[in-house]
């Protein structure tokens, strides 16, 4: 029997202790980020739909009277460069920084980036190397009659537009801003693929380099140290870029070009300081005049 005591008060011990209710777990902390909306529209010009990462800014409100400047971002996905960017346009909206206007950001998720930032190209490698290529008239009508109507109907916007896109979406509004300087107020160029079949853009014709243009426009090209372009008739993006700033010069007082050389950012690094420096340019500093 004394035997059998311990193991009783054992037992009983054991089971009073599996009687008591389990401690809750904790509630859960945390919760979701949220940058922006992700929203898609249906292309007859391109054939597809589309996705488009969309910021709004700090206090917009659907059902209030305010309406913002739109920023068009090519490259626009997640993994691209739509992230960055917003940063940005957030860093710069701070109240002690106060140096852009708050502003929608609407970055373009991409499906073919040769496809739809270059114009068909004369020179027969690259036909055949880049078989999609040559249908930025398509890309271009697609922002024009679909995407900015959209945007302006669906969001509380203002007139003032801007455009950003580096490389061969550099190139892309580099031909935009020649064959439709009307559609946006400001064009940020960052490298621009000039070398595209053999330099051609630079012999476009424009609207834009008529002294009687009549809309204010801003354009900032920015390019980095970075050497000869991916062609096989040789270029430099430098050069290249230097002779877009010349051919857009103008007297016209309604028209202003700003160059920017970054030595220390080569094609790789060059998009996010070229931005930030872009925005410097393009938006006197409200400080200075206080």
């Amino acid at each position: 029997m004394r035997t059998l005591l311990p193991v009783f008060f054992l037992l009983l011990f054991t089971a009073s202790a599996f009687a008591q209710k389990k401690t809750p777990a904790p509630k859960a902390t945390t919760k979701p980020f949220v940058l922006g909306v992700i929203d898609e529209i249906t292309s007859k010009e391109l054939g597809e739909k589309r996705t488009l990462n969309i910021y709004l800014p700090e206090g917009y409100n659907p059902r209030d009277t305010t309406r913002y400047p739109v920023v068009y971002l090519l490259d626009g996905s997640a993994e691209e460069d739509f992230i960055h960017v917003v940063g940005l346009f957030q860093f710069n909206n701070f109240p002690w920084i106060d140096r852009v206007p708050k502003s929608i950001i609407v970055g373009i998720a991409n499906m073919d980036r040769r496809r739809d930032f270059t114009y068909p190209t004369t020179l027969e490698k690259d036909q055949k190397r880049y078989p999609t290529s040559g249908h930025s008239a398509n890309f271009m009508a697609f922002i024009e009659k679909e995407l900015q109507p959209y945007i302006e109907k669906k969001y509380r916007t203002n007139a003032a537009k801007t455009i950003i896109g580096q490389s061969l979406a550099g190139l892309f509004v580099t031909e935009l801003l020649l064959k439709k300087p009307t559609l946006f107020s400001k064009y940020i160029i960052i490298s621009p693929s000039i070398w595209w079949d053999n330099g051609t853009i630079l012999n476009q014709t424009s609207p834009l380099l008529s002294a009687s243009f009549p809309q204010k426009t801003d354009i900032y090209i920015g390019v980095g140290k970075e050497g000869l372009s991916p062609s096989d008739i040789p270029h430099v993006m430098e050069v290249d870029a230097n002779l877009l700033v010349e051919k857009l010069r103008t007297k016209n007082p309604q028209v202003k070009v700003y160059y920017d050389y970054l030595p220390e950012e080569d094609h790789a690094t060059v998009t996010h300081q070229a931005i930030f420096n872009a925005l410097r340019l393009l938006y006197p500093d409200k400080r200075s005049a206080k």
